[in-house]
This record gives C-alpha cells, sequence and structure tokens, in this order.
C-alpha cells in the first residue's frame, strides 16, 4: 500500500515530516487496509504504531460524516506509554488540520489509573474517536453499563507491545477482555479487527495467537528484531564475589558516573524499585541533584510525567528506571542506556538497550553491570544470546481459574449466559483453548456455591 493510497493531506504530511516509509509499514499498511487481524513484529523505533494508527486515521478521515463516538481503541501495557501516545497522536492530527482545515477533527482521550473521575466521565458523555488505555482500565469499562455503551462502535483494537502481555496472567486476562469486547461489537452489528504490534517475540505464531483467539486468522508480518548493537559488560577492577560488597559497588558507581559524564542522555535500568531509588541517590551525589532522577510505578503521574519532559528537554543527565520506562515511550535522544543486574529474559535487554538509538538510522549503545559472580555468567549469557540473535521463547499461561472466575463474574454482570455458550466463549480466548468443561464447571462451582457467592447459576436451565 503506497502513501498515494491515503487521503492525500495525509500522504503530504507523510513525505514533507517522515520521508519514506519503513519496512514494518509497507508491509503492515496492506493486510490493515484489508481488514484483516494484523500482527506487526519489528524492531524499536521502526514506526510499528505509526503502521497502525495512520490508517486508522486515514478511515477516520474519509468518513463522510465523523459521529462523535469511540471507533479506534489503543491499548498499551504501561500507564505512562497511554500519555505518551496521546501526545504523539495529538501533535499529528494537530499538523494535519494545518494543512487542511476542511478535515473533521478526529479527538483522541486517555483513559487510566491515573485520570480523574470528572475526565472518565466527561469521556463518556462526549466519547473521543481514538481512545487510549490499558489492559485493566478497558476491563472495568466493559464491566459498566456506561463504559459498554461506549465500546460498542469500536471498531479497530490495536495492542501494542503485545510481548509484555504474553509472559503472564496479563496476558489470559487481557485475552478474555478482547474476547467480551469482540462480542459486545457484535451484539450491535459491527465487527472488530485486531492489530498487535511488538519488537520481541518467540515464537511469533503464539503471539498471533494470542491477540485473534481461536478460529480467526491473522496476517503476521515479521520485520524481524535483530540490529546492531553497540554492547559490552563492565566490570570492576577487584573479583566479583557472591554478594556486592561496599567497595565494588563504589567502584560501580564511580563508573557509572563516568559513563554517564561522558554522554548527553543515559538511561539506567534496575530490576527493583528499591534499586532504583538507591542508584538514582548515589548518582545524584557524583552528577548533582538536579541532573538525575528516578522514574517508577510508585511514583505520582506528576512526578513521572515531570522526568519524562526533563529528560526530553535535556534538563537530566540520568534518569534511573525500572520497567516504566522499557517500552516505547517518547524520551527524546537517549545516548546510552545502563543495565544493572541481569535482565529476566533476552527480549527485556533488547528492549531497554533500544530505547538509546530509539530510531532505525542509529546504532542503540548498552552496557551491562553485573554485580555478582552469579550475574556475571547470566550477563555474559545474554550478550552472548544477543549477539547470536537469539530470542527467549514465551511461555504463555494456559487456562488460568483464577483468571477465568474473574472474568466470569464481570460477564455475568451485564448478561445472562448459557453455560454451554459461556464455555464456548471462554474456549475461544487463546490461554483458554485446552479448558476441559470439567475444570470449567467446578471454577463457576467454586462461585457459584451460597447465598454469598458472586454468581448464580440455574441446575435446570443450565443458566
Amino acid at each position: 500500500m503506497p502513501l498515494t493510497a491515503f487521503h492525500p493531506t495525509i500522504a503530504s504530511w507523510f513525505a514533507e515530516v517522515l520521508g519514506q516509509p519503513s519496512a514494518p509499514q509497507l508491509q503492515g499498511w496492506p493486510a490493515i487496509a484489508r481488514g484483516e487481524h494484523t500482527l506487526i513484529a519489528a524492531p524499536t523505533g521502526s514506526g510499528k504504531t505509526l503502521a497502525a494508527f495512520l490508517v486508522a486515521i486515514d478511515q477516520l478521515l474519509k468518513q463522510r460524516e465523523l459521529k462523535q463516538e469511540t471507533q479506534v481503541l489503543y491499548v498499551s501495557p504501561l500507564k505512562a506509554l497511554s500519555n505518551d501516545v496521546q501526545k504523539n497522536l495529538q501533535a499529528p492530527l494537530a499538523a494535519l488540520r494545518a494543512r487542511d482545515a476542511t478535515l473533521p477533527e478526529v479527538t483522541v482521550q486517555v483513559r487510566t489509573g491515573d485520570t480523574p473521575a470528572s475526565e472518565r466521565a466527561a469521556m463518556l458523555r462526549t466519547p473521543p474517536h481514538i481512545l487510549v488505555t490499558t489492559p485493566e482500565s478497558l476491563y472495568l469499562l466493559l464491566t459498566t453499563a456506561r463504559g459498554r455503551k461506549q465500546l460498542q462502535t469500536v471498531r479497530t483494537l490495536i495492542v501494542d507491545e503485545i510481548h509484555a502481555l504474553a509472559r503472564d496472567k496479563r496476558g489470559s486476562h487481557f485475552a478474555l477482555t478482547s474476547e467480551r469486547l469482540d462480542r459486545l461489537v457484535q451484539q450491535h452489528g459491527g465487527s472488530l479487527q485486531r492489530i498487535g504490534l511488538s519488537a520481541t517475540q518467540k515464537p511469533i505464531e503464539d503471539t498471533a495467537a494470542l491477540l485473534v483467539g481461536q478460529g480467526r486468522e491473522c496476517t503476521i508480518v515479521d520485520a524481524g528484531h535483530r540490529r546492531e548493537l553497540d554492547l559490552g559488560l563492565e566490570l570492576p577492577g577487584a573479583p566479583l564475589q557472591t554478594v556486592c560488597s561496599t567497595e565494588t559497588w563504589s567502584e560501580i558507581f564511580a563508573r557509572m558516573a563516568q559513563l554517564v559524564d561522558e554522554h548527553r542522555t543515559t538511561i539506567v535500568f534496575a530490576n527493583t524499585r528499591k534499586m532504583t531509588e538507591r542508584i538514582a541517590a548515589r548518582l545524584a551525589e557524583r552528577l548533582g541533584k538536579d541532573r538525575v532522577t528516578s522514574h517508577h510505578g510508585s511514583l505520582s503521574k506528576e512526578r513521572r510525567l515531570d522526568a519524562e519532559r526533563r529528560l526530553k528537554q535535556g534538563e537530566l543527565k540520568a534518569l534511573v528506571a525500572t520497567a516504566s520506562l522499557e517500552l516505547g515511550i517518547d524520551i527524546g535522544e537517549v545516548d546510552l542506556v545502563l543495565q544493572v543486574g541481569p535482565t529476566h529474559a533476552i527480549a527485556t535487554f533488547l528492549q531497554r538497550v533500544g530505547r538509546a538509538g530509539h530510531a532505525l538510522a542509529r546504532t542503540p549503545k548498552g552496557r551491562i553491570f553485573p554485580l555478582t559472580r552469579d550475574e556475571l555468567v547470566a550477563c555474559a549469557g545474554i550478550v552472548y544470546a544477543v549477539r547470536r540473535g537469539d530470542l527467549d521463547r514465551t511461555l504463555q499461561p494456559q487456562a488460568p481459574l483464577d483468571i477465568l472466575a474473574q472474568q466470569a463474574i464481570a460477564a455475568a454482570c451485564d448478561e445472562e449466559f448459557d453455560e454451554d455458550e459461556l464455555y464456548a466463549f471462554v474456549k475461544r480466548a487463546h490461554p483458554f483453548r485446552d479448558l476441559s468443561r470439567e475444570r470449567f464447571d467446578a471454577a463457576l462451582a467454586l462461585h457459584a456455591g451460597s447465598r454469598l457467592s458472586l454468581l448464580h447459576r440455574d441446575p435446570v436451565h443450565k443458566k
């Protein structure tokens, strides 16, 4: 699908501002435009998000009468990423309107746990055309009458960084949420197109199945995950021990400060929030309190956004973070990524290093600091695997019954289900494809066994 197939204003804006489309965009646009469920796998910074959004925006702008209803739903694993996408969507939309004032105004709004109640209520009264949210907020929205009314008009579901959901029960939960959304849309005469985006995933077919569920075809656009990387291990002068001593920490902090000072902007990743705060405090002592700060999920929305803004504007030399900055948040130009200790997966390390040089024309630069002898073995293994182009296999949880019970109760809040119909509905979600009827019945019985139970079962009519 060439640029000329888009609305003329979109085509001219893209060509002048962004230049030539990337490979994931050229390969993904035709399938998305045909209405196919599509999974795009490509390296960080390759334009995957715009590959999905540009077709959706094009379809909105080409409508003769753009109704004030939610048609595009974007789901991201992180609240911070939701806010970032809102900013990066609103800027192109404003630029398009500036070029052609006759274009309809496409509205974008974010709904997460950080969104004030007044704003959430306003969205229900006047729905945006594009709603940006998280898996958990979508689940809650689907469980309310007013939320379901807003979502019944959705036609496109975009799931970013889907690999971050696939590795644990969060993915199982979202798979059932997607099925509930699909059912709602169909009940009101529509159909839901699902688009998934990810930089790192193996096997890619399992990720596609998580996205679309059982019985649906998915077009896979695999642009690969390998990029040229500048990687290295950082070791202290003294041999590493079974625990990291005070002297070793002092050497590590000194080397970190030196590397940060040699680069314009640096992100330091740690594996725990406690470690993040400790490293930020020690680096601030060496580099200045106004040049280093932390970023993690326990901080308020205001502090997170302020840290992102300061890094993007060049006010910070270093930002020390957990996974809260791991995904595709726009934080401007980053020259170096430091990883303290091994990551739990090769894909996670790739994702974090990819924050430096967040564009295909640049080479991401990363250094990893093992703290103990055991960590040295793990870190060396990660670097070796990355250089070989290996990825770890993502193992999805299979039919978690606690997730099943939670979603069954939520679904039953709004409508009555025939038990056979509910069983078939649940099995369409990929993590529950092999769920036996016995385990399904046992899970329902557990939550419908007394007067205080959350589910009511009719043993005669099986409802």
